[in-house]
């Protein structure tokens, strides 16, 4: 179902998604405002009308509820990732956490030295954002040949046009089932875009749980033949990396650190001067509702479960060296 959706409203070069939210927020402010000027000229035959409506609105919030879980909310209960792959995961101790901190630096300062540089000195996808749309597919074509899960044909990545003002909600993309469309804030700097649109692309796929979805960014990004891929999935993979060593070790965590490369460090820089500029109460109340939905959906670790991905780095980093060896 999603797949069919979704090449339908691919055809359309901007978000439907997009289109649909600001139609409904709109046509809804319309509505309250017409419902307080019957309040205050007809308060008698508003009043008396407000069941009827009350039942109309509860209709409508339980056939979207019904139609979000027939379209997609079902995947959360799906095998994992993990269970699919076969990848060992399993508790890890701090040293080999911190090794797969190490491996994953040595991997981004390589990468960092082959990606364009704007006149800030900070990462720039050099053929533009529409063209890495484009090229997105091919990461997840890649990948399944090793996880034929992976595989489908699916419409491309959609920029927001309020992607400025979306930031303020601190997201930085969004699948929408209703439409099956992978929305990205192309506003954030451009060193995350690549593995934002292939986070939101693991959503099409059916790969619901958050985790799940930034390690997927990750294995389709670092499969892709283009380095802006690869220096984006790697440094996804990195931030959560290295925020578990943080929580684990902090001494291992500084030594880490000082291993980044001045193009990292500038573009780590960028990314939380950007973000700083949006915080605010609307950031908070988003982030709120959000720990509240994935929570609802049987991710008990509700936000913190986005750090979970570094289970199955671990257990992909472990495979690897079992392979070496």
């Amino acid at each position: 179902i999603s797949s069919c959706l979704s090449r339908l409203t691919g055809i359309f070069p901007f978000s439907v998604a997009e289109v649909t939210v600001v139609g409904l927020v709109i046509f809804s402010l319309v509505q309250i405002i017409r419902g307080v000027i019957a309040l205050v000229k007809k308060p008698r035959e508003f009043l008396g009308a407000c069941p009827r409506g009350i039942g109309k609105i509860a209709l409508i919030l339980v056939l979207i509820y019904v139609g979000f879980y027939m379209l997609w909310g079902l995947n959360y209960s799906r095998l994992s990732f993990a269970e699919i792959s076969g990848l060992p995961v399993e508790p890890a101790a701090v040293e080999e956490l911190t090794e797969l901190a190490l491996a994953l630096t040595e991997k981004a300062n390589s990468l960092r030295a082959q990606v364009a540089e704007n006149d800030r000195g900070v990462m720039t996808l050099s053929s533009g954002i529409r063209q890495m749309f484009a090229q997105a597919e091919t990461g997840y074509q890649r990948a399944a040949e090793f996880y034929p899960e992976l595989g489908g044909k699916y419409g491309p990545p959609k920029g927001v046009f309020l992607s400025r003002y979306w930031s303020y909600t601190g997201i930085s993309g969004m699948y929408f089932p209703f439409t099956a469309e992978a929305n990205v804030n192309i506003d954030i700097p451009h060193f995350m875009l690549p593995a934002t649109a292939a986070h939101e692309m693991a959503h099409q796929r059916g790969f619901a749980r958050e985790d799940e979805a930034n390690f997927l960014s990750y294995l389709a990004c670092s499969l892709h033949p283009r380095v802006e891929f690869q220096y984006s999935g790697t440094m996804l993979a990195l931030m959560n990396t290295m925020n578990a060593l943080y929580r684990a070790d902090r001494e291992a965590y500084k030594n880490v650190r000082k291993q980044y490369c001045d193009g990292i460090n500038r573009d780590l820089k960028d990314w939380q001067a950007y973000w700083a500029r949006f915080e605010g109460p609307v950031q908070q109340l988003s982030t709120d509702i959000n720990d509240s939905y994935l929570k609802a959906n049987r991710q008990q670790d509700g936000v913190r479960s986005y750090g979970r991905m570094v289970d199955l780095l671990l257990a992909e980093f472990r495979q690897a060296q079992e392979q070496e060896g």
